[in-house]
């Protein structure tokens, strides 16, 4: 059996507290967006996982996937499982890719050994292995808090417009972007902001990570300015980096940010 894990953007991203444990409390809006890694699981003699398609720093047998698949089995005595995982979210880059993926390994074993797991208990399972995690089990636009693990439904729909994302190459680790960051409470909460107009968003709607990110990376900067030069009616990095999309009204290419960076259209 196999699924399509898609990444997801921020509409925006308040850190509004450092937790005793180390976490930070965080107001943000997932949206899952149309850029996919292939998950993929096949019978085996042994428990494995098999990595294409991007480089992910790292041993095959700390991927997250093999973590969430491991978790399951442990819980219900599954049979050895070999996991295959194309990659081809970018890593790094504040999209949620490998977060995804375990999400939906976990989906993939409910599936293939009919636990009847609800959304509820995937979405518990999926909190174990990573704060953004939980999000892609239900996977639609969502108000997170607390951790970012906590949800709240919010409606709102971009399928209207044309999305592009832009991946420089530069790789920003989430424990790099936290520990230069500022928090602070915001003086509206970020699920109100979204009722806001489109084009009014860019003055609200914002990520705290841009501060920080932007200083040590300026080319990330720079991009968001490109974007907004080429008429994006709002343009934001997603996550803690370092790819930023922009919301357009209508389809167009951008050949000059293709040069030395990964466009995406159409996301």
């Amino acid at each position: 059996m196999l699924a399509f894990a898609n990444a997801k953007i921020n509409l925006g991203l308040f850190l509004t507290e450092k937790r005793v444990d180390g976490y930070h409390n965080i107001q943000t809006v997932f949206y899952p967006v149309k850029l996919y890694d292939v998950v993929e699981l096949t019978d085996s003699d042994k428990t494995d996982c098999i990595i294409k398609g991007i480089d992910i720093q790292g041993n095959a047998d700390d991927n997250i996937c093999l973590k969430a698949f491991k978790l399951l089995q442990t819980a219900f005595d599954l049979p050895h499982q070999q996991i295959i995982l194309l990659k081809n979210i970018p890593v790094g880059a504040g999209l949620g890719g490998g977060s995804a993926d375990a999400a939906f390994i976990i989906k993939l074993v409910n599936d293939k050994f009919n636990l009847g797991l609800s959304i509820e208990k995937m979405q518990g399972y999926a909190r174990v292995l990573g704060a953004d995690c939980a999000f892609f089990i239900a996977n639609k636009p969502a108000y997170a808090f607390a951790k970012g693990d906590d949800f709240e439904d919010v409606k709102i729909d971009l399928s209207t417009y044309f999305m592009v994302l832009v991946k420089p190459p530069i790789h920003v680790s989430t424990a790099e972007a936290y520990s230069n960051v500022k928090v602070k409470q915001p003086v509206t909460a970020l699920k109100g902001l979204m009722d806001l107009p489109l084009n009014e968003w860019k003055d609200y709607v914002l990520n705290d990570f841009e501060i920080s990110v932007f200083e040590k990376y300026p080319q990330i900067d720079e991009i968001k300015t490109k974007l907004y030069a080429a008429g994006a009616t709002f343009a934001l990095m997603s996550g803690s980096g370092s790819a930023v999309y922009a919301i357009f009204e209508k389809p167009l290419q951008l050949p000059e940010l293709e040069i030395e960076n990964l466009v995406f259209y159409d996301i």
